[in-house]
């Protein structure tokens, strides 16, 4: 007869322990405790850290507020001012633009506004007639087209420009540094300075021409009056001319060979405009040189964040051997210092970029500049800052998170 027997029971499975997952904000919490129990440090670490960042804001910041300054300056004065003076002949001597050559260009039909001056070589301006002559100042003496203020963008700061009465008397306006290097604060009757042999009323004084600086040491008086009494022979030094904006270059192309049709190679044309960019690239090789000493002194910070953790982790060995022995995994002791390294990083490079947008704003209000941070600047300073954080912290971490439970908790 068979017999039954029961099946066996299968053994009872062990029990697994999963150790438990750090939620974010146990982590922040966790990464936190030790810029907490030591602040003068980790305030120390970040504000090498925040230097580095700041010193890179201020300079992309300070760079971007003086290129927002001069386009809002090339908005504003335009950049279809061109002009036109005279070469040197092939045989090596000064060139001279025909005295019919302003008329000529007018004649160019994109060109909207015309105007010339003329060196009036022999005459010099002085304060008073007991000046030595050889003591000029570096100031010229130019006669000048009624048209001249309007064509180059120019401001009266004082008095009045020269107009179809005046440009025929002994009248004369004066360029800002000219009046400066004079003594003369405002214009008036009673102001007079001593030009060519003879005195001359101060009629009015001008603001700083930014496309044309040359006006800034000039003394200008009226083009018949220049012929009257100074013996101007009549021929430009410089005719400035403003042209349709969309046909700036192809006025550029014909303006030497209209203005001296005989002799067009004989003739020089710049845009001034242009002079202003090539500036602002001069300075540009500056900034990469400041933008090279912003990023060394962030690499200094990023070593003294690594040094920061490394001797946390010798300090804090016995707390490392303590949450081990609790069930912490290395995974989540090598995760506790990284977060650390990354939040004190994060902390400088905040307070960085925070003191870099307060020294460009004070900067630029000082020049009376648009203040201009780029965006990208503010987050490539905070992204560098994390970058710098993560490799400062990763060794500290990965040394942390190899001690043993029993050789962290048995050292002293």
């Amino acid at each position: 007869m068979a017999t039954l027997t029961a099946p066996s029971t299968p053994p009872a499975r062990q029990a697994r322990l999963v150790p438990a997952r750090l939620r974010p904000r146990d982590l922040l919490r966790v990464g936190g405790v030790g810029l907490r129990t030591r602040p003068l440090r980790a305030f120390l670490s970040a504000l090498g850290i925040a230097i580095g960042i700041a010193a890179m804001i201020a300079v992309v910041g300070i760079s971007s507020s003086s290129r927002a300054e001069l386009d809002r300056t090339l908005d504003a004065l335009g950049t279809n001012l061109l002009t036109v003076s005279p070469g040197k002949s092939i045989f090596g001597a000064n060139a001279k633009l025909p005295e019919e050559s302003v008329a000529m260009i007018s004649r160019i039909g994109p060109v909207q506004q015309v105007a010339a001056t003329g060196t009036v070589p022999d005459a010099r301006v002085f304060r008073s007639d007991r000046i030595p002559e050889a003591q000029t100042g570096g100031l010229a003496v130019r006669a000048a087209n009624l048209q001249l203020l309007d064509t180059v963008g120019a401001q009266v700061t004082s008095g009045a420009w020269l107009n179809a009465a005046t440009a025929q008397y002994p009248a004369v306006v004066l360029g800002a540094t000219a009046a400066q290097r004079l003594g003369v604060g405002a214009a008036g009757p009673e102001m007079r300075v001593y030009l060519g042999g003879r005195w001359f009323t101060v009629v009015g004084i001008l603001a700083p021409v930014p496309l044309a600086p040359e006006l800034d040491l000039t003394a200008l008086i009226g083009w018949d009056a220049a012929r009257s009494y100074l013996g101007f022979d009549g021929h430009p030094t410089t005719v400035y001319t403003r042209s349709t904006e969309s046909q700036v270059e192809a006025v550029r192309a014909v303006l030497g060979a209209t203005a001296n049709p005989e002799a067009p190679n004989e003739v020089e044309v710049s845009r001034p405009s242009d002079a202003l960019a090539a500036q602002q690239a001069t300075d540009a090789a500056f900034t990469g040189l400041l933008l090279g000493l912003g990023a060394v002194a962030l690499l200094v910070g990023g070593v003294g964040v690594a040094n920061t953790m490394v001797i946390s982790v010798l300090e804090r060995r016995a707390e490392i051997g303590l949450r081990r022995s609790l069930g912490a995994t290395r995974g989540q002791v090598r995760t506790q210092f990284l977060a650390e390294s990354l939040l004190l990083s994060a902390l400088g490079g905040v307070g960085g970029v925070l003191l870099g947008i307060g020294v460009t704003t004070a900067y630029a209000l000082s020049q009376s500049w648009p203040t201009v941070v780029p965006a990208w600047a503010m987050a490539g300073g905070v992204g560098a800052t994390l970058v710098i954080g993560g490799f400062a912290g990763l060794y500290p971490a990965i040394r942390a998170s190899r001690l043993s439970p029993t050789e962290a908790l048995a050292t002293p």
